[in-house]
């Protein structure tokens, strides 16, 4: 019942506007019941000279005759000769469809504008928690899960909030205005025709189960087919220099045979719904001519007009009650994609300001990292007894082995995620006393794998940094070494770079990096393999719009390569996640030990070790 009450929560805001099209839809069901009651009066009319209904007026019941006389006789005179009579119960039946068919569409528009408002604010919702949520979330989830629940799972709440809703009222109002209409002809038949909906309602009880898991199966496995497709179309350039189409074609062939025969198997039990009421709604209407003819037969306690008349109702009486006799099949789709949406909006966010946080405002003395540790999951520790001082304006080198901790280490300075043991002081104040939004503003990272997103350079450049104007822009990007090839762009800074930069080259996307990390004027800058993957005149470039960034600035970089830290002002050597050493290039050099034997794995030339022809940063 909670999961229930926290769907139809997304309906308070709009709760008016829903109720207007509750009403319109009461009063389309009610002149929908009642445009076929008036066949009972067209009937008798249509027979009065002596046809086969001929006196069959006198067999309606009284409370039919008042009704008539209230509606109808307002409009009809009933008394005048039949010919008239018809021309007048015709315009009337016309009338009473235009007005009907217009809370149609009044109802219908209605629930389009809910509908279209609840999948905003819940998608809304959900983007805007994912936001909020610590790195280690999206580490243990798949984007391919985000994006489903994002998409198809907020379309089957969507459905199941305001579609589905707005179908059970007007199901509901359907079959009460029916039969009220029915027993207002004959409450015996009416009795005879409800004999069969206790069975219609009673039997989903037993597939219901069955169902419910098989659309959550469902489910996770649409999102295992999206992650898989963009995992794929994420790294089909190694897809396709490793010759593994048909490795990667056969894995998706069997995520999505697996989704085929579960979705079947679900929509197996699913569809036996409609086949059972339809059997159980002819049983009584089988009852309903039965038991009906033989009133009428029987003489003066049942005309045929109203026979006629029940019999139309009747066939109304047995779609909404299909309708609700197979609703708890229908809806679980949705019930299901709520509980995988809320669990997204029920992920604790871990990293929050402490109370009474206060602003970052930059560094005057040293960072350090006093005895810090660090677990992604209990019991398996990546940093451990971390120890050091930065102090401000200098660069500071991470280097090490593949998984020695280096990324990590600094990810903790941006809070990214909190340490596990110790603590990070800024001035000798810990990080955490800092608010996060503060702290990352004056926070600068320009990595080996450089985020472009599908916007113009000058948007990615000023990313997040509001009412920037042009000549800022431009001029980060001069001093980045950007601006020459920047204008050269077709259309020059209003240029869309493309999905992921894909539009410019490694170099370039690297010195967009630069440029918006210049532009955001940092006092602490992390560099995580920066220059990595470029070539020598790409790096030559992007060396030199570092080293504009390295002034006035505490600088973390991280390098493999380790001509690019020579002229750190300290250096810590990594290995485990732990910092085995810690010095100058030369002092680091006369020790020798692992930074020793990295060096000469990189420089080591004739049997000696040599230095690289460049001392650049």
């Amino acid at each position: 019942m909670t999961l229930y009450l926290r769907i139809l929560g997304y309906l308070r805001p709009y709760l008016g506007v829903f109720l207007l099209s509750v009403l319109a839809t009461s009063i389309f069901a009610a002149l929908d019941a009642f445009s076929l009651v008036l066949l009972v009066p067209f009937l008798q009319t249509l027979f009065a000279d002596g046809g086969a209904g001929a006196g069959a007026t006198d067999g309606v019941a009284g409370p039919l005759d008042g009704l008539m006389d209230q509606t109808l006789g307002r409009f009809v005179d009933l008394s005048a000769p039949p010919a008239e009579a018809m021309q007048g119960i015709i315009a009337f039946l016309l009338m009473v469809f235009l007005v009907k068919n217009l809370f149609d569409y009044l109802s219908i528009y209605l629930v389009a504008l809910t509908e279209q408002a609840v999948t905003r604010d819940l998608r809304d919702g959900v983007y805007g928690h994912l936001l909020e949520l610590d790195l280690v979330f999206f580490g243990r989830t798949r984007v391919g899960q985000i994006v489903s629940r994002l998409t198809h799972d907020v379309e089957q709440v969507r459905t199941l909030v305001t579609m589905e809703l707005a179908r059970i009222v007007s199901s509901l109002f359907g079959l009460a205005w029916v039969i009220a209409f029915m027993l207002l002809i004959s409450w015996k038949l009416t009795l005879t025709a409800l004999v069969v909906l206790p069975g219609v309602f009673l039997i989903w009880g037993p597939l219901l189960r069955r169902v419910r898991k098989g659309d959550r199966r469902v489910l996770d496995l649409a999102g295992e087919v999206n992650s898989h497709l963009q995992e794929t179309l994420a790294g089909i350039r190694l897809v396709k220099a490793s010759g593994a189409e048909g490795h990667e074609r056969g894995r998706f062939h069997g995520l999505t045979q697996e989704y085929f025969k579960t979705f079947v198997r679900t929509a197996r039990y699913r569809a036996l719904s409609s086949p059972i009421t339809e059997t159980l709604g002819a049983f009584g209407t089988v009852i309903v001519l039965w038991y009906g003819t033989r009133l009428v037969l029987a003489g003066g306690e049942f005309s045929g007009e109203a026979f006629i008349g029940f019999l139309a109702l009747s066939m109304k009486l047995y779609a909404p009650v299909k309708y609700l006799g197979k609703l708890p099949a229908i809806i679980q789709p949705g019930i299901i994609a709520a509980e995988r949406a809320f669990e997204f909006l029920d992920a604790p966010v871990e990293i929050r300001d402490q109370p009474g946080a206060e602003p970052f405002a930059g560094i005057e003395g040293e960072i350090v990292y006093d005895r810090v540790s660090f677990e992604y999951r209990p019991g398996e520790r990546v940093l451990s007894d971390v120890s050091f001082r930065a102090p401000a304006g200098s660069v500071t080198a991470l280097v090490g082995p593949s998984g020695a901790g280096k990324t990590t280490l600094v990810d903790l300075l941006g809070r990214f995620y909190d340490v596990t043991q110790g603590r990070i002081l800024v001035d000798g104040t810990d990080l955490r006393c800092f608010t996060i939004s503060s702290l990352r503003e004056r926070l600068g990272v320009v990595s080996q794998e450089t985020v472009l997103f599908h916007d113009t350079v000058r948007a990615n450049i000023a990313y997040g940094i509001a009412g920037v104007g042009h000549e800022s822009v431009e001029n980060a990007a001069r001093a980045a070494h950007a601006h020459d090839f920047i204008a050269r762009l077709p259309r020059g800074y209003d240029t869309l770079v493309g999905e992921r930069g894909t539009q410019l080259s490694g170099g370039e996307r690297q010195r967009i990096a630069i440029a918006r990390a210049i532009l955001r004027n940092p006092p602490i800058l992390i560099l995580d393999e920066a220059t990595s993957a470029l070539d020598s005149e790409s790096e030559r470039l992007v060396q030199e719009a570092m080293e504009r960034l390295f002034d006035g600035r505490s600088v973390f970089v991280i390098a493999h390569r380790l001509s690019t830290v020579q002229r750190a002002h300290q250096i810590l050597v990594m290995e485990g996640g732990r910092i085995v050493q810690s010095g100058t290039h030369e002092e680091l050099l006369a020790q020798g030990g692992l930074y020793g034997r990295l060096h000469s794995l990189q420089f080591q030339t004739d049997g000696g070790v040599g230095e690289p022809a460049s001392g650049r940063m």
